[in-house]
This record gives structure tokens, C-alpha cells and sequence, in this order.
């Protein structure tokens, strides 16, 4: 499905919450994408606007152009190879937010269901217990409230698009969803409500743990408590010890 209009918001134009000589933590709204599309209206990203301030800036992840939230860039190559390692070998630990529809019948729960392309109407993708791959979010309600709720997802695999899929499978679709919900539940924001709040990593000069979070605007109560969900090594571990991705 092709972008037909393209309207990113303007202000603030960069909202940096943490740099140093090494790596960048922007906050990235909601409606921007994160790295440039391939028609040149579609040039405007993050990327793009941090690139014009720091000429060697480097993506390490992204996220959805709907979806706001924690990016964390390199300002070199040294700190992109790293980086990158870090994701390739499931390193990282994320924590997200969501407003979805309705209410989950649990307070918490893991949804482990196989996602892959649908083709046909790509980017979408969809459940495939054949030839999916193995993708696993863990969810906690946080707050239920009188047509929606507010949950905390923490992925375990990082699929495209798979909060998004798994919510809509729970039976519960993110707010706002042009690909996943519909009627009521599309129609109740004017933009997808997920928001990345939270990455954990490892510095790519020290190596030290290290955590970034950014508030979100439609859970105002979200802090940073990512370790107390996942227990990562205070330094980056010999990849030696780790098996292959």
C-alpha cells in the first residue's frame, strides 16, 4: 500500500534527549518517518533533519512512521557496527505503550504467534503458523479505561509491525491503526497510539549497560522501570559466549 499523502509534523522540528561524542536519543513524533521513502517528497525523516546537524549520523533501528517514540542513532561508524550487534544478536530490550481497544480479559499475558509479509497488501503482515517467523510479545493492562485500555508491551522479537499484528490477534487493535483496526476503534484517535518509551544497550564505547526513556504523551504515568522486566549483563558479553543469531 503506497504513502498517498505525506504530512509530517513540523514542531519540534528535533527533540534530542540524550548525546554524547558517540550516540544520539531522539524522540521521534508520531507521523515522521525514520529514515528517508524513495520518492523525494518523502525525504523528510528523522534522519534526514538530525543529518543536516551532524553530517556522519547513522540509523541503528527503526520505528514505524505512526509510531512515536525512543531512537537511538550513532555519530560514527564505530558506534553504528556496534550498535547494530547489539540488535543482530537480541541484545536490546524494548518497552512500549499502547491504547487498544476494548478490554483484554487478562492483566497480563504473552502472545506467541508466527508473523510474516502479506504480500498481496504489503507492508502489511499477518499470522502464519506455516511459514511465519517466530515472533513473541509479552503485554500487561495498565490502565483500563471506559472504551479503551492502555497496555505495556514488551516485545521479545522485534518483527515488522508486531505489536501491532499481536494486539489485533488478542482481539484488541491499537487505536488508530490505518493497517490493523477498523470503525470505532480506527476512528478513536487521529493517530496510531504506540509509543516507544524505553531501550535498553550497551554503550558502544564504554560498553556499560546504559537505558534511555522518553515520557509518553498518552500515558502520562509511564516511567522508566525496564529492568525490572529483563536482566541483562551490566556489560556487553563476549559474543563468543552467545549463540548465533
Amino acid at each position: 500500500m503506497a504513502m498517498t499523502e505525506y504530512n509530517p509534523p513540523r514542531e519540534p522540528w528535533v527533540d534530542i534527549v540524550f548525546e554524547d561524542e558517540h550516540i544520539l536519543v531522539a524522540n521521534k513524533p508520531s507521523g515522521l518517518l525514520s529514515v528517508p521513502g524513495r520518492l523525494e517528497e518523502h525525504y523528510d525523516s528523522l534522519w534526514s533533519r538530525l543529518v543536516a546537524i551532524y553530517p556522519d549520523i547513522q540509523v541503528v533501528h527503526r520505528l514505524d512512521m505512526d509510531t512515536s517514540g525512543l531512537m537511538l542513532l550513532a555519530k560514527h561508524k564505530e558506534a553504528e557496527r556496534s550498535l547494530k550487534k547489539q540488535f543482530q544478536y537480541r541484545l536490546t530490550h524494548k518497552v512500549y505503550y499502547a491504547r487498544v481497544w476494548g478490554h483484554p480479559t487478562n492483566d497480563n499475558g504473552e502472545i506467541d504467534l508466527p508473523l510474516i509479509c502479506d504480500w498481496p497488501n504489503r507492508p502489511r503482515q499477518k499470522v502464519c503458523f506455516d511459514d511465519g517467523k517466530p515472533s513473541k510479545t509479552l503485554y500487561q493492562v495498565v490502565k483500563r479505561e471506559e472504551r479503551t485500555s492502555i497496555v505495556r508491551l514488551l516485545p521479545i522479537t522485534g518483527r515488522s509491525h508486531q505489536l501491532r499484528v499481536h494486539m489485533q490477534a488478542l482481539g484488541h487493535p491499537i487505536v488508530g491503526d490505518e493497517f490493523y483496526s477498523e470503525g470505532e476503534a480506527f476512528e478513536f484517535s487521529d493517530r496510531l497510539e504506540l509509543h516507544a518509551a524505553e531501550l535498553s544497550f550497551y554503550h558502544p564505547h564504554s560498553e556499560a549497560l546504559q537505558c534511555a526513556f522518553v515520557p509518553c504523551d498518552f500515558y502520562l504515568e509511564a516511567e522508566a522501570m525496564i529492568f525490572n522486566y529483563f536482566s541483562p549483563m551490566r556489560e556487553l558479553p563476549d559474543y563468543k559466549t552467545l549463540p548465533r543469531p
